[in-house]
């Protein structure tokens, strides 16, 4: 059986452009995952309560651009290991 959990840095999850996306649906409830960065490093990471609602237009554009260089970089991964799961059941 093949490892099923890889620890990942909240730096490679931001990079994804998944840390916007996320935010993005969290944002409906009035929530949002926020990460204090100093120096170029992510030094803490925390769920907290805003009231604030979206992002702006840059923003938005510049996240889904990530989002989507993410799953062209990673598709063949992501269904390879769908696959795994359907013939392990």
């Amino acid at each position: 059986m093949k490892k099923m959990v890889n620890k990942k840095s909240w730096k490679d999850f931001r990079e994804t452009g998944l840390l916007f996306y996320i935010n993005q649906i969290l944002h409906v409830f009035g929530w949002a995952i926020v990460v204090n960065i100093e120096n170029g490093e992510i030094t803490e990471a925390y769920p907290a309560r805003v009231k604030f609602r979206g992002f702006d237009g840059k923003s938005i554009d510049e996240g889904y651009a990530k989002v989507t260089k993410y799953l062209k970089n990673n598709v063949d991964d992501l269904l390879s290991e769908c696959e795994e799961m359907e013939e392990e059941e």
